[in-house]
């Protein structure tokens, strides 16, 4: 991996664990070089970030959310944006049919 594109990585990871403090929410990196935090990781495609979310307290979702190429070529802040708003689109989903429609 070029060291540019690992240094965005590292920051788009950082901003990441800044901003989600969902105690609800786990995120497991997958991005090989950079964070690697799941014990699972498929490293043979594109690297992406892995969620578990805790439902109610009754079950886990599980949603991957991949860093393709056309992601890649964002700045750190605007991946990092991108990756929160698919976390925050993931609950609401999940809390939308768990809970009913508001």
């Amino acid at each position: 991996m070029e060291k540019a594109l690992k240094e965005k990585l590292e920051r788009v990871v950082e901003l990441v664990n800044n901003v989600m403090v969902n105690p609800d929410i786990e995120i497991e990196y997958c991005i090989p070089e950079v964070e690697t935090t799941a014990e699972t990781c498929d490293v043979s495609g594109d690297p992406y970030i892995h969620l578990k979310y805790n439902a109610n307290g009754t079950h886990i979702m599980e949603q991957n959310i991949p860093l393709k190429h056309h992601y890649i070529n964002k700045t750190a802040e605007d991946l990092a944006n991108l990756v929160t708003f698919y976390i925050e689109q993931f609950v609401e989903q999940i809390d939308s049919v768990e809970n009913g429609a508001q």
